[in-house]
This record gives C-alpha cells, structure tokens and sequence, in this order.
C-alpha cells in the first residue's frame, strides 16, 4: 500500500512539472511583451519626432501598445498551439489587481475631500446616470447580467480598472471581462483626440473641458493624454474627476456584490439566504488594499515633504503591472467570445457612451463653469 501510494505522488509531482514549466513560460511571455510595451512607449514619440504622425505617437498610451501586442501574441501563440498550455501565466486577475491597489497610493483624499466638492458631486451623479441608463438598456437587449454588470462598471466609472472590480463582484467569465476590456479600449482611443477637439468647437473653459475629459473617457491613461492635448489646466481638472470616480470603484463594488449575491442568484424562495461568510469570500477585497494605499499615499505625502519621489517609484511600479494586466487580456482574448455575445454588447456600449458624453457635458459646465484652477 505505502509503495503504491509513493508511486502515485511521484505521478502526480510528475504531471506538474510541465504545468508549473508552462506557466513560468507564459509569464516569462507576458513579461517581455510588457517590457516592449514600455519600450515603444518611449521610443516610438521620438521615431515620429518632426513628422505628420508626432502628434498622434506622443498621445498613444500604454495601454494601446500592450493590448495589441498581447493580441499579435495571442494570434502567434494559436498558430503554435501553445497558448491553452502557456494560458496559466495569462495572470490578468493578479496583474490588474495589484495595479489597482498600487494605484490607490496616488489618490489623493485630502484633495478630493477639500478641493473636488464638485467633482464628487459630479461623479456620483454621472454614475448613477450613466449605469443606471447602462444596466437598463443591457436588460431590454436581453444581455446576461453579469455582461452588463461588467459594461455598465466600465463606461460609468473608470474603464478596464471598474470592469475587473465588478468581475470580481459578480463572478463574471474571463470572455466576459476580455470583451468588456476590449470595448473599453476600441472607445477610449478616439476619444483622446475628439474631445479636444470638440471642446474647441464649443468654446468650453479649460476647467470644463477637463470635467468633460475626466468624467467620460473610461480609462485613466487615456484621460491623462487627452487631458494634456487640451490644456495643463484642463489636465488638473481631468486627473481629480478621474481619480474620483477612480475611488467610487469599491462603493460601486460593494452594491455589486450584494446585489448579485442576495438577489440576481436567489432566483426562486428555497434557495438560502448568503450568508456574511459567503458574501465575504466573494467580496473583491483588493478594494480594501486600494482604500489604505490612499490613505497611506495621503499620510506619507502629509508627513514627509519629499515623498514625492516615492510616490513616484510606486507609480512606476503600477504601470508595470497594469501593462502586464493588459498584454494578458490581449493574450486571453478569445474571437468566440465575441462571436458568441454579437451585437448587442456593441450596441448597448454605443448608446452608454454617448448618454456618458452628453451627461458629463451637462454637468461638467454646471458645475465647473464658474470654477478657476
């Protein structure tokens, strides 16, 4: 009995070991295709310096460059019939978790509670507005609930970053969240540059038009370029709206996860009530890591006067990880995914970003009209 048992664990470890091989492999993959994210990033301004395109290859951001070499990855990787064995390094999840809890630190409360009073005001309003619009119109489509959870998180708070915390609330699929992801992106990216545009054609403020900037476009980076296109006043005002509905994600994580957990998956009277364990265990608690990151980022900020540089090196820090975040999602993307949700994702996603941008329009001159930097 004991040599037959001996040899069964010596199966096992043996089984492993190509597993625990391929998934060191795929993050070795996920890793150098990071490290040409970040070097296209720099390099690729100063390729472009002087010509027609320098403009636009000083705008792209991150994650642009890391997505779609995830996806030229994904593409390759098929062909070889290696990507199902390298997928467990696609670390997705992880990655993008702990870019968000990096990401805390450079959020600065004291600032949104005693300089943002209307952006807050503005971002609790646009949304409830927008998701609300957002999870109504994903019902009347017939979409899955947990799909429209997903989209409904990212084009009203923040992009790919709301989207994880709601996965992580309602227990989405991967497909669901590379979708969602992908959407995100394909808006984002000419909104960069609309806009600017667009807030010339109005006459708006620098203020307004970072509202504007700050309380529509969905991800963080793409609103720090946009941002900068229309005006460094613009910018300060884009970078506090943002980074306030940047900190509504966990409130907006938590009502996810009651919801789901007390009333979307009680569908019939037997089933039991949840209970506080349950609805813990499924809570996203990178949240709470995201929360004390502020705080601490506040408090050192407040107690050390160059902790600038720290903040800095942290900062850094979570751009690596949200490129990695994204080159995974381009390496898990999956086009049966997208054949399987059709249109309607598209289509609800459409219509929410334009409610987002006539929405964030009105309030932004509402409330920042009269307001100076």
């Amino acid at each position: 009995m004991t040599e037959q048992t001996t040899d069964e664990s010596t199966d096992e470890h043996a089984e492993s070991r190509p597993v625990l091989g391929y998934a060191i492999a795929g993050v070795l993959v996920v890793v150098a295709l990071g490290a040409l994210t970040r070097f296209l990033e720099q390099e690729v301004p100063q390729w472009a310096a002087g010509t027609a395109l320098a403009k636009v290859a000083k705008s792209i951001e991150f994650p642009v460059y890391a997505i779609a070499l995830g996806l030229i990855g994904n593409a390759i990787l098929t062909k070889l019939a290696l990507r199902d064995a390298l997928s467990k390094g696609f670390r997705t999840e992880f990655f993008i978790k702990t870019g968000l809890v990096l990401l805390g630190a450079s959020v600065n409360l004291k600032v949104l509670v005693t300089a943002a009073g209307p952006a807050i005001i503005q971002a609790l309003l646009l949304i409830s507005i927008v998701f609300g619009f957002t999870w109504w119109l994903g019902g009347v489509l017939g979409l899955d609930d947990k799909l429209r959870a997903l989209l409904a998180s990212a084009v009203s708070i923040c992009g790919v970053s709301a989207a994880i915390a709601a996965a992580g609330a309602v227990q989405a699929k991967r497909e669901q969240l590379a979708y969602a992801a992908s959407l995100v992106i394909a808006f984002a990216l000419p909104s960069i540059f609309l806009l600017p545009w667009l807030s010339d054609v109005f006459g708006l403020s620098d203020e307004v038009a970072g509202a504007w900037i700050g309380g529509n476009i969905d991800t963080t980076a793409a609103v720090a370029a946009s941002g900068a296109i229309a005006g460094e006043n613009a910018l300060q005002i884009a970078t506090i709206v943002k980074t306030t509905q940047n900190a509504l994600i966990g409130v907006v994580a938590i009502a996810l996860t009651a919801y789901f957990a007390l009333k979307v998956e009680r569908r019939s009277a037997d089933q039991a009530r949840p209970t506080l364990g349950q609805f813990w265990e499924r809570f996203p608690k990178f949240v709470l890591g995201f929360v004390a990151a502020s705080i601490i980022g506040t408090l050192y900020l407040q107690w050390v006067s160059d902790g600038k540089a720290e903040i800095a090196t942290v900062s850094d820090l979570r751009t690596w990880f949200l490129i990695f975040a994204f080159v995974s999602i381009g390496l898990e993307f999956s086009l049966k995914g997208l054949r399987e949700a059709g249109w309607r994702p598209i289509a609800l996603f459409a219509s929410a970003t334009v409610v987002n941008i006539v929405v964030a329009l009105g309030l932004a001159v509402v409330l920042f009209g009269n307001f100076t930097v």
